[in-house]
């Protein structure tokens, strides 16, 4: 080998070429990876009748993405409130639900710290004749101006984003921002920091608030997915294991549920 193909060689595998996309139209999910579109591994949303408690929110999320699946006019969503509601479920439910009835839609999962690569995600998927959810999952900013890049790529920027696309965003805060900082701010410029705190939240067309789940909600969440799986229970035990976690939520009555699964030498 001569020393221009050696030299080839080690930058190749300095810099080796970038991993080949994933068909767009192929899978129900992806993750974008190296500004490419990955296959998920495996999408196995729950179903949308085994969600308690947030019946309005998935209303409007299921009609939301039934508009866009099938070419129609659409929001991009946020999804706010308490750990552990349902967010991130609801979401994942609501596209199995719009695949199952044969909606042309795929899910498309993007890193809080990839929101700078969104423009070329836009042009990967514009020209694919399919819908997709672009989801954001648990996002949150330290300050107002770190959110100013997620709100010129939901209006404003000069380059509209392809039709066939809408942010389904996540997080524990209704405006993205920490109340603590936006009060500070407000401290300095108290109009600028009010603008940039609601301009963000102002540019999702459909916002769903999820709120902490109380008992009887707790306990039937759990009565739900326990019936599903066939698996007896006793709700003080429920209540004791949420107790011991500090919480009540979807998440932790799916967790006891795994737990009493994993007792009855079940899978779920």
């Amino acid at each position: 080998m001569d020393d221009l193909a050696r030299i080839a060689a080690a930058l190749e595998r300095l810099a080796p070429a970038p991993p080949a996309g994933a068909d767009p139209l192929a899978h129900p999910a992806y993750v974008w990876r190296q500004n490419v579109l990955v296959a998920a591994r495996a999408f196995a949303p729950l179903s949308l009748d085994l969600l308690h408690g947030v019946e309005a929110q998935k209303d409007a999320l299921l009609t939301n993405l039934e508009r866009l699946a099938a070419g129609h006019a659409a929001q991009d969503v946020l999804l706010w409130g308490a750990r552990g509601t349902g967010k991130s479920a609801l979401v994942k439910s609501v596209v199995g639900a719009v695949q199952g009835a044969g909606g042309a839609l795929a899910i498309v999962e993007v890193a809080a710290d990839r929101l700078d690569s969104l423009p070329q995600l836009f042009d990967a998927i514009a020209e694919v004749p399919r819908a997709f959810v672009l989801f954001l999952d648990d996002l949150g900013f330290d300050a107002a101006a770190d959110a100013r890049t997620l709100r010129s790529l939901l209006e404003g920027g000069a380059e509209a984003r392809p039709a066939n696309a809408r942010l389904v965003v996540t997080s524990n805060r209704r405006h993205l921002i920490p109340r603590d900082i936006h009060e500070q701010e407000s401290a300095i410029n108290p109009r600028d920091a009010v603008d940039d705190h609601l301009a963000l939240a102002d540019r999702f067309g459909l916002s769903l608030g999820f709120h902490v789940v109380d008992q009887p909600l707790y306990l039937e969440i759990v009565r739900g997915y326990a019936e599903r799986y066939d698996l007896p229970f006793e709700p003080q035990d429920a209540l004791l294991w949420a107790t011991k976690r500090g919480s009540r939520s979807g998440r932790v009555a799916w967790q006891y549920v795994v737990d009493l699964a994993g007792r009855a030498g079940k899978s779920v």
